[in-house]
């Protein structure tokens, strides 16, 4: 018998999830920009406390691995990373990407009929993506994709493609016209996802080293000086 206990707060949603085995059993969300970092200790508290479970039985703690915002990935792998060193607890990271198309998948008659494409926003033309099949192989992988007219051209004539995510949207304006494109725009990671995921890789005992972790921010992060008047 396993608890995990997964963060995700890759995109401006928030939520932790804490399952025993396969079974959920306690959740919180929080759509709210910019709330990471004050909210997310309170909403693991209330997620134990609602399931009768102590920190001290945990397994493992989970965290959404990215791609995602520099910021919301920081603050989950620091907040994961905490609780394991002061628990003595295995980390697991999870592929952002993964664990969205895992969501759409598990909701989709004949999956094998489909290749999964999950996005998230980047803003202007560009998304964080990857091409995955119903068994979460990758056919593209992950990397930032500025969308342009001939996206995804070669696997769309093979294949119908669920484009999903916060980047969705972007893809409709361009590839709408396409017969074997669907989209799906209001699906956003969660802890639930990565909580399912993170059970295969607990059995596996496929661990981070808590100490040297990062999350896949996939882009470096460019800071610059504000400048004076």
């Amino acid at each position: 018998m396993a608890y995990i206990l997964s963060l995700e707060t890759s995109t401006t949603v928030c939520s932790v999830a804490l399952h025993q085995d396969q079974q959920l059993l306690s959740y919180s969300e929080l759509q709210m920009e910019k709330s990471h970092s004050s909210h997310i200790t309170v909403m693991v508290q209330q997620v134990m406390e609602y399931a009768g479970v102590s920190l001290e039985q945990l397994s493992a703690v989970a965290v959404s691995g990215g791609p995602g915002s520099y910021t919301g990935l920081r603050i989950g792998s620091g907040t994961a990373k905490g609780l394991c060193f002061s628990l003595d607890k295995p980390l697991i990271a999870v592929d952002t990407l993964s664990a969205m198309a895992q969501q759409i998948i598990a909701v989709t008659p004949h999956p094998e009929r489909y290749l999964f494409c999950p996005m998230i926003d980047a803003r202007r033309s560009e998304v964080y993506t990857c091409l995955l099949t119903h068994e979460l192989e990758m056919r593209l992988p992950v990397e930032p994709v500025i969308l342009e007219l001939s996206s995804f051209a070669p696997e769309l004539e093979k294949q119908p493609i669920i484009f999903f995510g916060s980047g969705a949207a972007k893809a409709q304006e361009l590839l709408a016209s396409h017969p074997n494109a669907f989209y799906l725009s209001n699906v956003k990671p969660t802890a639930k996802a990565i909580g399912e995921l993170a059970r295969e890789k607990w059995q596996a005992a496929a661990f981070e080293n808590v100490a040297y972790y990062e999350p896949f921010y996939l882009k470096e992060v460019y800071i610059t000086k504000p400048q004076g008047k």
